[in-house]
């Protein structure tokens, strides 16, 4: 599976271009504002109908334009085309449309074009709260599991429903259990099985991303990364009991999935306190590599791998490491962007891929043949 053709109209700072891509490596070259990330985030657009970085979806119309659109085709199986397109009106309902078809949910298309993209922003996995932690396990098995995506639904439902009926007991000085076992029951049907996936994730997910990261490092650290989770040691139902008038104080629901975290370490200490920029930004590529891995094995497709200025605070050899990586047979269709012309020029030098190479201006993009 691969990205044929890219056309943009009023996306951020693309008035109008269109772009034909190799089915290896595309590389983006341009000074920082160019725009060489919004091309990512409009091939990011096509796999999950949304934004990577602005998800209120008019703040990517370019100023005083009526609209955007993006429209991609994809070749799949050697022969068959696909195209998406994506259509944001002001004031407008988002069209996502599939081969002619508009969606009713956009969650349906989710997984059918697996994508991974690795920018600066997931050192927030490191340096952020739990929540960002989740979103990125929930991310993934939602690409290959629907029930799952359906049933994290219906969890943060049910769990609103709880909180909002705490703050009622609260604001009114009344308690009724049974009302409250209602949705503790919700909760504990849909948060097993949330716990029973994610944990089966993990255990999978875990060694690939050991592998990864000592291949980047070249086995200099050790890392772990563990599943944190409530439910490790006792089940949801014992912990909404017990935590019931903890609850009932603070008004709102103090256990459950949507408690879950990562511990995530190097060299035994908390990577987010011990780690230096080099080593967070190793152990971030490593989790994503990790996950197209993960996801490439469960789907049996090759997920198109965003690259977004990766390589700053990394040294060549690490440079190196990586391109040589996805040049592999288990990788297919990569997109990197990058400051530096010279940088890639050479890394292209040493290693011997098909690859096309566009310089980009001010929301002009220029394909650029190397001398």
């Amino acid at each position: 599976m691969y990205l044929q053709n890219l056309k943009l109209s009023n996306f951020k700072n693309y008035e109008g271009e269109n772009f034909s891509f190799c089915p290896k490596v595309n590389c983006f070259i341009g000074n920082n504002g160019a725009g060489k990330t919004n091309i990512l985030d409009a091939i990011y657009y096509l796999s999950f109908c949304k934004s990577y970085f602005n998800f209120i979806d008019t703040q990517n119309i370019m100023h005083d334009a009526p609209y955007f659109a993006i429209h991609g085709n994809y070749r799949k199986n050697g022969n068959n085309d696909d195209t998406i397109s994506c259509i944001q009106k002001r004031n407008q309902k988002k069209q996502f449309i599939l081969n002619d078809k508009e969606y009713d949910r956009l969650s349906d298309h989710i997984g059918l074009f697996p994508l991974v993209m690795i920018s600066p922003y997931d050192r927030d996995l490191i340096n952020e709260g739990s929540e960002i932690r989740r979103k990125f396990i929930d991310s993934v098995i939602s690409q290959f599991d629907k029930l799952y995506l359906d049933d994290l639904i219906s969890y943060n439902k049910a769990l609103l429903q709880r909180n909002n009926l705490l703050k009622d007991f609260n604001d009114r000085n009344y308690f009724k259990e049974d009302l409250l076992e209602i949705w503790d029951d919700k909760l504990v049907r849909l948060g097993e099985k949330i716990h029973a996936k994610r944990k089966d994730f993990l255990e999978g997910f875990a060694p690939l991303f050991q592998e990864y990261f000592n291949y980047i490092s070249n086995k200099q650290e050790s890392v772990s990364i563990h599943y944190d989770s409530g439910l490790n040691e006792r089940s949801l139902q014992e912990l909404l009991v017990a935590s019931r008038d903890k609850d009932r104080n603070v008004r709102y629901t103090t256990e459950g999935i949507h408690k879950d975290d990562l511990q995530m370490h190097i060299n035994g200490y908390p990577v987010k306190k011990f780690g230096s920029q080099g080593q967070q930004k190793s152990y971030v590529i490593a989790i994503r590599l990790a996950q197209f891995d993960y996801t490439r094995n469960i789907k049996n497709v090759k997920p198109v791998l965003l690259l977004d200025d990766i390589f700053d605070k990394l040294d060549e050899e690490r440079v190196k490491q990586i391109i040589s990586l996805v040049r592999r047979e288990n990788f297919g269709q990569v997109f990197i962007t990058d400051t530096q012309k010279d940088r890639i020029e050479n890394v292209f030098r040493q290693i011997d891929i098909d690859h096309k190479i566009y310089m980009i201006t001010s929301g002009k993009a220029v394909e650029y043949a190397a001398s």
